[in-house]
């Protein structure tokens, strides 16, 4: 499918190779603050970009490092979640987040269903089917792929303090996060089992793009703290490496397992 127009000419994804025998692609859903020249601020102070209502901090770091390490390939939005959030279902009525965690959004405040039409096919679009596109290319070449999405949540939310270093979402398919969990727990983490958010949102990254093919798959959650500077990012992406690439190797991550999904019935 060919990508809209953009006048402003700014590029929705970064795309970084890797070997289709690595038998994984990563995603990263909200690497990015950046907002098309057009859209200014969308009225926020620059302070609030720097915020997690405008991106995950660390996690693109994170993702850089991990496919470095891993020889894997992935791909990262360049634009913020205030314009449109990739994670999100084409219908979803927080697509595009007129309020973020009490904060208003003054761009978003009026927007109307053209406009969100007109950056969901500019922005969400392409970045769906870029993933799409990149699990039928990997197939073709080399094994099914697992895939990995890499995001990061604040260390307290609205007063309460999260006790998690790592938290593992997923769907219905414990291939991939039931051993993935084990081993981090061995390495003495606290790790969450659907927390500090439930894995299983219908129309989200990787409800469609994963569940619904049969592919081994998960979201990983770090606490924003533990990554907020690109060395302590890449320490972490460097233990995710070492526990992941063993798990990995194992053949049923690269077969194709329709199944039950708690997020939108059956996947198929």
């Amino acid at each position: 499918m060919a990508e809209a127009s953009r006048p402003d000419q700014f590029e929705a994804i970064e795309r970084i190779d890797g070997r289709p025998e690595a038998g994984v692609l990563l995603l990263c859903d909200h690497a990015s603050n950046a907002l098309p020249e057009t859209y200014g601020t969308l009225g926020l102070p620059a302070v609030d970009l720097e915020a997690h209502i405008a991106y995950d901090i660390g996690a693109a770091d994170l993702t850089r490092r991990l496919a470095v390490q891993l020889g894997a390939p992935a791909l990262l939005t360049r634009f913020s979640r205030l314009l449109i959030d990739p994670n999100r279902g084409a219908q979803d009525p927080t697509l595009v987040m007129r309020l973020s965690d009490r904060r208003l959004i003054p761009g978003n405040a009026r927007v109307d269903a053209a406009e969100i039409g007109r950056r969901r096919a500019l922005y969400w679009q392409p970045y769906r089917t870029a993933i799409a596109e990149t699990i039928a290319a990997l197939t073709a070449r080399g094994p099914v792929p697992a895939v990995i999405s890499l995001h990061t949540f604040t260390p307290n939310w609205r007063g309460t303090e999260r006790p998690w270093q790592i938290g593992i979402l997923w769907d219905a398919d414990p291939r991939l996060p039931l051993p993935l969990i084990a081993a981090l727990k061995a390495r003495g983490l606290i790790v969450g089992d659907n927390e500090p958010y439930d894995g299983a949102l219908s129309g989200d990254t990787l409800h469609e793009q994963v569940t619904s093919r049969g592919l081994a798959g998960l979201l990983i959650e770090v606490r924003q703290d533990l990554v907020a500077t690109p060395e302590k990012a890449h320490g972490w992406a460097d233990l995710l490496a070492e526990v992941l690439a063993p798990i990995l190797a194992r053949p049923e991550m690269h077969e194709i397992a329709f199944g039950p999904s708690r997020a939108g019935g059956a996947a198929g």
